[in-house]
């Protein structure tokens, strides 16, 4: 409804003249002016002084940079090799922590009970078997293909068959736990063989888990030779034995090894191999990087004459042995 007064148009709203249509319009706009005016200042200063997302943001890009120029100048392949190195010793070292500490349990409680002996039985068998009965147990229900060395169905997926489930996270954490629950339960065998099977599903998960490896993962031939180096990896990060662990990647790959394989495999074995006794030497309060199993021999005579005697015998009865099995 519209009326005139005064020779200027006005509204009626709800029963009121309001302004004039004219005012009305410079308001708005004056008022669309200034708001407008503050978003470009706010702008401004923004450019000037940052968000703290902002920079973290542009901080993630420039490390996404350097990323590509190392992927770029290095490889991803020798990149990838050095973070498995340096995990799998990280890895063997905690895992070393906790079986010694298991097994230093198990002995103060024998000594604890040294006033009955049939308590010291009863504890020393109980313990162990607890210990047993637990890794059994988690293996099973966490991942049953967890169960064994793993040695043989890597010899299987290196040959080309697909094992499910050999190769999670899930089997990682289910070996982990059971190697480590059955080793400080004392019992008398060793960690290569699932240090191997560990290794090879730390370079599976790696790959998968990373964008930047997603490549290795995708591509079934070099999958194949990232495995080949973990094999390597497993068993320096077990003795720090580089070379030992490479010979045993070329046994569990007998059937084709790629000569560049050998450098892989060597480079990969080096790193775990060195951060592995470079952690014993920080933390163990070692005087200098040793071997892991160290000797006593004389240096006057190493050994006697007889000794060789003995040395040739176990060697024509070993390979007798052999050949007749």
């Amino acid at each position: 409804m519209a009326s005139r007064s005064f020779g200027y148009e006005q509204t009626l709203l709800y029963g009121k003249y309001t302004q004039e249509l004219g005012s009305f319009a410079r308001f708005q706009a004056s008022k669309d002016a200034i708001r407008l005016q503050t978003i470009v200042q706010y702008e401004e200063e923004k450019e000037k002084k940052p968000h703290k997302f902002d920079i973290v943001w542009v901080y993630l890009k420039r490390c996404a940079e350097v990323r590509d120029i190392i992927f770029l100048k290095i490889g991803e392949d020798w990149v990838f090799l050095t973070i498995l190195g340096i995990l799998m010793a990280v890895l063997s070292f905690l895992m070393d922590f906790v079986i010694e500490k298991c097994q230093e349990a198990k002995l103060w409680l024998y000594e604890e009970l040294r006033f009955s002996v049939g308590l010291q039985y009863i504890a020393w068998v109980t313990y162990s078997m607890l210990f047993i009965l637990f890794a059994v147990g988690f293996t099973h229900i966490v991942s049953p293909q967890a169960i064994g060395s793993g040695i043989p169905e890597m010899k299987t997926i290196l040959r080309g068959v697909v094992l499910k489930e050999y190769l999670t996270f899930r089997t990682l954490v289910s070996k982990v736990v059971g190697l480590c629950s059955s080793l400080g339960s004392t019992l008398p065998f060793g960690k290569e063989g699932p240090f191997v099977h560990i290794a090879s599903i730390v370079a599976t998960v790696l790959s998968k888990a990373i964008g930047s490896f997603r490549g290795i993962y995708d591509n079934e031939s070099r999958r194949s030779e990232m495995l080949a180096a973990a094999c390597a990896v497993g068993v320096a990060g077990t003795f720090g034995a580089p070379i030992g662990g490479v010979l045993f990647s070329i046994e569990v790959t007998a059937t084709y090894f790629a000569v560049r394989n050998y450098w892989r495999g060597f480079f990969s074995a080096v790193c775990g191999a060195l951060v592995f006794r470079l952690l014993a030497f920080w933390f163990k309060e070692e005087e200098t990087l040793t071997a892991l199993f160290r000797t006593n021999l004389r240096t006057e005579f190493p050994f006697d004459a007889l000794e060789l005697f003995a040395f040739a015998t176990i060697g024509v009865m070993c390979g007798f042995g052999g050949a007749l099995f």
